[in-house]
């Protein structure tokens, strides 16, 4: 019996759906239990009636097209359009690529997944009407890891995005694309998204400025989500001006996204010219020297510190133990959270009021019939979350989220007394591009290798910025300068003042 596009279920079906939940009912319990949800059916069904609510799109596109390889030198574009914004603001001028994660409306989006191919949504994503009402033009939606699951830039379904500073060598991951075609000089600015360093990683492989904010400082409303607890979206460019231009556009609450509990937005590029005199910077000895940290790396970081002692600033080391065991504690909301909210949960998962997005909801739904097809960096994650989550409980999830505020509570001490934190964004420089025929544990490693140093300020919401400071062999090496919650305008003060003191392309060892 249906009731319209909802329909009841069948005694048969009801008779699954029960034995899937663990109930033991014989046939008039089930009965009784289906005569009893014919009322809530019919509501769901007015509610299938109902028009949904979702944001109106303002300004006129094309869906643009699919770049031949004859213009996709570093394979880092995904599909090229051009939408011009308002006609002035502070983006006027200003070329913009789109991490394609993100919805731009009536341009395809494929979030690097065979599976997602050939969806479009019908919204742009709230930091795609920002930066179009401040004059931006779109030119673009740049190629991303496969849903985001790599460190490196070698999973996505379309092909490998190589690093414009060394053709061969990774661009990076999961905002490839986005940090490509920068440093190629594509597009003068683009936006990347941030759960494990997603945004700081291809900044230090590329050689270009990236900023993780704050959490919630910038609104995630529009962009397919992996974990809420660890969803960030920002600015990637090829200068600190450029970078704190466009997270002044970006940020600030939509009131759509439950990620924004506070979210003060500030005029960030005033606070460029104030130079460093005064700041106190600590040098995080804990980042430095990892298993597999290049000595060169760690080298050139230090001598940066040094930089920024002759600049003015108070620079001296600092000790944080916890700091190495943050990876630990940030791989529960990883591994866990992302398989139960971003797979097994369609993308969006439960347990929040924001904007969610069906149709993304429904085509993303179909990976379980195309499973197969997931790179293997995601299939790995998710073999260890469901193991986690359906043989531990999620009690280590649970655990983790309890102790990211004791690694919250050191990072904030530790910043009681001194400014901002400075590390190696990553222990090493970008690494080749595997083959193709690479054996499976090539392919996880260079995945998840350059994880120790921006991971756990994920988890502990810390704003955080990947700045190059040198090279070695031609491959750039990025530092990571790290401030209190909000106080972004701190990190680009400090960012600012050595980009015009330093020439990072003339500096190895």
């Amino acid at each position: 019996m249906g009731l319209g596009t909802v329909k009841m279920p069948t005694l048969e079906l009801l008779r699954e759906l029960a034995q899937e939940l663990g109930f033991s009912m014989d046939e008039s319990e089930l009965e009784a239990h289906r005569a009893a949800l014919k009322a809530s059916i019919e509501t769901y069904d007015l509610l299938d009636r109902m028009p949904d609510e979702l944001p109106a799109v303002t300004y006129p596109r094309t869906p643009g097209y699919r770049p031949h390889p004859a213009e996709n030198e570093h394979g880092a574009w995904y599909w090229k359009t051009r939408i011009e914004g308002a006609a002035g603001g502070k983006l006027a001028g200003k070329t913009v690529a789109i991490k394609d994660n993100i919805c731009v409306a009536g341009v395809p989006m494929m979030n690097g997944a065979s599976i997602l191919e050939g969806y479009v949504p019908e919204i742009d994503a709230t930091v795609v009407s920002r930066i179009l009402d401040a004059g931006g033009t779109i030119v673009g939606k740049t190629v991303c890891e496969y849903y985001c699951f790599s460190g490196g830039s070698h999973t996505s379904a379309t092909g490998p995005v190589h690093n414009p500073r060394k053709p061969g060598h990774m661009a990076g991951g999961s905002s490839s694309g986005s940090a490509a075609v920068v440093a190629a000089g594509e597009a003068d600015m683009a936006l990347g998204g941030d759960q494990g360093g997603s945004i700081r990683i291809p900044a230090a492989y590329c050689g270009i400025v990236g900023m993780k904010p704050t959490h919630g400082l910038v609104p995630y409303t529009g962009i397919m989500p992996i974990e809420l607890t660890l969803d960030h979206c920002g600015p990637m460019t090829a200068t600190v001006a450029d970078n704190a231009l466009l997270l002044e556009v970006i940020a600030g609450p939509d009131g759509l996204d439950p990620r924004q509990y506070e979210a003060p937005s500030t005029d960030y590029t005033s606070a460029l010219d104030r130079g460093v005199e005064g700041l106190r910077i600590g040098v995080l000895e804990e980042g430095f020297d990892h298993p597999n940290s290049a000595a060169g790396v760690d080298a050139l970081v230090r001598l940066a510190a040094e930089e920024f002692r002759r600049l003015g600033a108070e620079v001296a080391p600092l000790s944080i133990p916890l700091h190495r065991q943050g990876p630990a504690i940030w791989l529960p909301s990883a591994a866990e959270g992302a398989t139960v909210q971003m797979m097994l949960g369609n993308g969006f998962g439960f347990n929040w009021q924001g904007l969610y997005l069906s149709s993304l909801l429904e085509k993303h739904s179909q990976w379980r019939e195309r499973a197969d097809e997931l790179s293997d960096s995601l299939k790995n994650t998710m073999l260890l979350g469901w193991y986690m989550v359906s043989r531990y409980r999620g009690r280590y999830y649970a655990k983790a989220q309890n102790l990211v505020r004791r690694l919250r509570r050191a990072y904030d001490e530790a910043l009681r007394d001194v400014d901002l934190l400075l590390m190696p964004t990553v222990p090493i420089t970008a690494p080749p591009v595997p083959p193709r025929d690479a054996p499976l544990e090539v392919i996880l490693a260079r995945a998840f290798e350059m994880l120790p140093n921006t991971a756990p300020f994920d988890a502990t919401h810390h704003p955080a910025l990947s700045l190059p400071c040198g090279h070695l062999d031609g491959l750039p090496v990025g530092l990571m300068l790290v401030g209190r919650h909000f106080e972004e305008a701190t990190i680009y003060r400090a960012a600012y003042a050595f980009e015009q003191a330093v020439d990072w392309r003339t500096r190895t060892i």
